[in-house]
């Protein structure tokens, strides 16, 4: 599996970037297991996070969502919160910055800033048409390939870091089952590279309502082996995390769950 996500990044970008990511080189397939995408492919997988988190739309690379404390930013909506807010998520803009630091030319405001510049969305939406937000919506868009590969990189290291959660043998027997079960059928890759943007590793102790968590390794948990059917697995395993966590909220989340169960619905095989 890691073979195979390393020819992904390889795909993703051009050779003047891959050496400016500092990313580890491919490496050759080990034990025949070879898995060859093409460029077309790999940014294909791109454009579907994209579709999912914005529509597609260049102006959804920069948004702040009613309901939440934070802007939600590029194709994978990293999360930036403002100063003094300490949400249940993962936040994860700044590393998508330090990221492309390694390749593209950031704008010295955003070097500078350690938390998101707006103190509410009325502040985010008052400023939306400002040079500051040109300059982060041009970034956000000419750095698609970096965020892809920036989110294939937190999908190769989720499997040993999920596992390390785990206390009893045979649970970490059934995630890694699952998750190379799913890593190797038709839509898999994607799947899991969407997922674990979308909801995370699941690792994390605050992303938890009433003790529960609604990540990746809640979803592998949760798929059933004697399932014939993967990808329909996953996706039933999905709505089921998901819609415990709306279950568990301590707000009302039900307005996002017909779009979560959309998205859910790309990763099923037709």
């Amino acid at each position: 599996m890691k073979q195979y996500l390393q020819l992904l990044l390889l795909c993703l970008l051009p050779s003047s970037v891959w050496a400016d990511l500092a990313l580890p080189p491919p490496m050759a397939p080990a034990d025949g297991f070879e898995i060859q995408l093409s460029e077309n492919e790999a940014r294909e997988i791109g454009r579907r996070i994209w579709q999912n988190e914005g529509a597609g739309k260049v102006a959804n690379l920069v948004v702040w969502n009613k309901g939440e404390d934070f802007p939600s930013l590029g194709i994978g909506h990293f999360i930036w919160y403002p100063k003094g807010v300490e949400g249940p998520f993962v936040e994860s803009f700044p590393a998508l910055l330090n990221h492309l630091q390694k390749s593209v030319e950031v704008p010295v405001w955003l070097k500078e800033a350690d938390d998101a510049p707006w103190s509410s969305r009325d502040d985010f939406y008052s400023d939306i048409n400002s040079w500051r937000m040109n300059e982060l919506r041009e970034l956000m868009k000419k750095t698609m390939p970096q965020q892809v590969a920036l989110i294939v990189q937190r999908l190769q290291a989720a499997l040993p870091k999920m596992q390390q959660t785990l206390e009893v043998e045979a649970q970490r027997r059934h995630v890694e089952r699952q998750f190379y079960r799913v890593a190797e059928s038709a839509n898999g890759l994607y799947a899991l590279i969407d997922y674990v943007n979308f909801k995370g590793e699941g690792i994390a102790s605050k992303e938890r309502y009433r003790g529960q968590g609604w990540g990746l390794l809640q979803l592998l948990q949760a798929m059933r082996s004697d399932v014939h059917d993967t990808m329909a697995e996953f996706a039933r395993a999905a709505d089921e995390v998901l819609t415990r966590r709306v279950r568990n909220a301590p707000r009302d989340e039900s307005r996002w769950l017909l779009g979560w169960r959309k998205r859910i619905g790309t990763y099923r095989v037709r």
